[in-house]
């Protein structure tokens, strides 16, 4: 199982600990008056995105960042919920840089970096640091001590958070930061612009083929180096918690451009949204995991019981996850969280409607916080109405966002009745292939966030996605990059007349002509729907190799229909959400056929990559470290046709167990 040599990761030599303080210490820099002379292409302005180019600028490069939405301030991390994570000890709880990259490696079922990981909790301090210089209004306590909470996977309190709004704060902190820059003339922004293709001019990105999406015009733009910040892909499955707009198409462009894709089936079901209500849907909506911190989660006891969830008495209540892993409770990981809940209901036990459904219970919580309000305020008879009242105030205080979402959506009232949840598609572990400075296998591209594969093995442990994203855009990124550009400070601007970038454009049009020129019989959704049903039921929370077979052959079936019986209205040249639509839906139907020959390829279960085949006796994932101990980087050579590079995963501060929450 030696490591591809088409694989370096970079790492640096030493001891773990030692390793990103002595690489910040050596690594190449690029002098001020030559930073002036490097642009740099940032696509995407989430918190990864938003935050790289702030700093790139502030640190003196010429920096175009780029986004589909009409603002940076659109970008999906602003719907992130329940906080971020940072190893600052604050509670005094045993909480260290070394608990949160244990954690988050046995969280990620050992199938991890070892050393990006070590890096990311190194840093995760200062990500709060930033933020609330920024001014970012984190919770405090009432001496003013910013507050924790705990999140799945852990047995400490490191999250930090804005009520239910984090996702929301941290951007607007990273875009203030960014707008600063754009201000200065430091960065120059292109909204509702949408990355077509990289542009490779001797073997190295050197630029971009991105659409202007309200005229429909083709630009080309250069640059030293092109960092893609897009996000996550699990809008394959159609129904998601992402942003409708949330798409693949830089990443896999790059894919198809040398970029190796890391580990693409590793996808994260989150356990905590709200359940489907019907076809008619497009999206799924989260409840945040920090709701996991006070309310409990259960099923009835007896099968297909039908009455309302306040007239089941305690006793005939199943809280199956303080059950079975009393350790962790309510809180273990997502992964496992999920596929409980999935079994409950495949058992019968499920609620609601549909019955696939479990609740998440506030009324013990309330009263609690009930009771410590009471004692608080002197009141030692209070009535149990009084308790509920002050419970609910304090609960108000900590999620009321999420109650009142909720309510909006479900008509039902969260204070008064259990909430039903489901779990749904969330987050991808996998990505693009990175090594230790955050470069893809074609040089000078870079993967930041979510866009990579690196830090979350295969499964992320919640709240880890904005510390990632902050930390590579913020401490990571603006010292990695060096190690490349300062080879690169006699390249001159290269001219976007340039045959590599007038073929690239060509390849482009050409791909849009044709999907214009189809004008079939079904929309974009219809294919979009159909490809994330059988992702879904094949690829989704669990796999075998009988689906899995099936998934592969029925992609490509679906795929050669899209090419032939695609409708797209009105034309390229203006406005036209649905022509977006069509090229986003064409890259998923290609990445989804590559996710499936990499779940039928791992033959073992880990993280969120649970094939029916490989469990233990209770139903647990079971690994198989001595073959598959190792991240899976695919290399496209055509269509369907994939190589597959393995790097070895090497584990010297950690002694590699069976992942136990019990």
């Amino acid at each position: 199982m030696a490591t591809s040599p088409r694989l370096d990761a970079k790492i640096p030599d030493g001891q773990l600990s030692e390793k990103w303080t002595k690489f910040r210490s050596t690594v190449p820099l690029v002098n001020p008056a030559n930073k002036r002379n490097i642009e740099i292409i940032v696509v995407g302005t989430g918190l990864a995105g938003a935050s790289a180019a702030a700093s790139l600028a502030e640190m003196g490069y010429k920096v175009k960042a780029f986004c589909f939405q009409d603002s940076p301030r659109r970008a999906h991390s602003i719907a992130a919920q329940g906080g971020v994570n940072a190893a600052k000890n604050y509670q005094n709880d045993g909480d260290s840089v070394y608990r949160l990259f244990y954690d988050t490696i046995k969280g990620g079922d050992y199938r991890a970096r070892e050393a990006n990981v070590h890096r990311l909790s190194e840093v995760s301090g200062n990500i709060i640091d930033q933020c609330v210089a920024q001014g970012v209004p984190f919770a405090r306590e009432y001496g003013g001590l910013l507050s924790n909470r705990s999140f799945g996977g852990t047995q400490v309190q490191r999250t930090f958070y804005a009520a239910g709004q984090t996702g929301q704060q941290l951007l607007l902190g990273a875009y203030s930061a960014l707008q600063r820059q754009v201000g200065l003339g430091n960065v120059t922004m292109y909204t509702r612009h949408e990355m077509m293709d990289v542009v490779m001019v001797d073997g190295k990105a050197r630029g971009i083929i991105a659409r202007d999406l309200i005229s429909g015009k083709l630009e080309r733009h250069f640059g030293h180096a092109v960092l893609l910040c897009t996000g996550g892909y699990g809008n394959v499955f159609y129904l998601s918690t992402n942003a409708m707009g949330s798409n693949v198409t830089a990443a896999w462009k790059a894919h198809k451009k040398g970029a190796f894709f890391g580990n693409p089936c590793y996808t994260q079901i989150h356990p905590t949204c709200i359940p489907v209500s019907g076809d008619h849907q497009s999206k799924l909506t989260l409840m945040s995991e920090s709701l996991r911190n006070d309310g409990r989660i259960w099923v009835p006891k007896k099968p297909n019981d039908t009455r309302p969830a306040n007239q089941i008495p305690e006793d005939e209540r199943d809280y199956y996850l303080e059950r079975r892993y009393p350790a962790f409770g309510n809180l273990v990981p997502r992964d496992i969280a999920s596929r409980a809940a999935k079994e409950r209901c495949d058992a019968g036990y499920g609620v609601g409607a549909s019955k696939k459904a479990v609740y998440l219970d506030y009324a013990a919580a309330i009263l609690r916080y009930g009771r410590v309000e009471a004692t608080k305020r002197g009141m030692h008879n209070a009535s149990n109405e009084e308790l509920q009242v002050m419970g609910k105030e304090v609960v108000k205080e900590k999620y009321g966002n999420l109650f009142d979402m909720y309510k909006q959506i479900t008509g039902e009232d969260p204070y008064e009745v259990p909430m039903r949840i489901y779990p749904a598609v969330h987050y991808t572990m996998g990505g693009l292939w990175v090594d230790y400075n955050l470069m893809t296998t074609v040089p000078g591209l870079y993967a930041l966030g979510e866009a990579n594969f690196s830090d979350h093995g295969a499964n992320r442990l919640g709240a880890s996605a904005l510390m990632q994203g902050l930390a590579d855009g913020y401490f990571v990124i603006p010292y990695t990059i060096g190690a490349y550009l300062s080879g690169d400070i006699r390249t001159k601007a290269i001219p976007t007349d340039a045959p590599e970038f007038v073929a690239a454009e060509k390849a482009v049009q050409d791909t849009i002509d044709k999907l214009m020129s189809i004008q079939g019989t079904k929309s974009v959704d219809y294919y979009h729907k159909k490809l994330g049903l059988i992702m879904w039921d094949k690829c989704g929370m669990a796999r075998n190799e009988v689906g899995l077979k099936e998934a592969i052959e029925e992609i490509k079936a679906l795929r050669k229909e899209f090419w032939s019986n695609v409708r797209i209205p009105g034309d390229a040249n203006e406005f036209n959400p649905e022509l977006e639509k069509a090229g986003r839906v064409a890259d998923f139907l290609e990445l989804g056929e590559l996710m499936c020959i990499d779940a039928l390829n791992r033959n073992e279960s880990c993280g969120g990559h649970f094939r029916e085949e490989y469990q233990t006796e209770e139903g647990e994932a079971k690994r198989d470290d001595e073959n598959y101990a190792y991240v899976a980087a695919w290399e496209y050579k055509g269509d369907s046709d994939y190589e597959l590079h393995k790097e070895e995963l090497v584990y010297e501060n950690i002694k590699i167990a069976q992942r136990s929450y019990k």
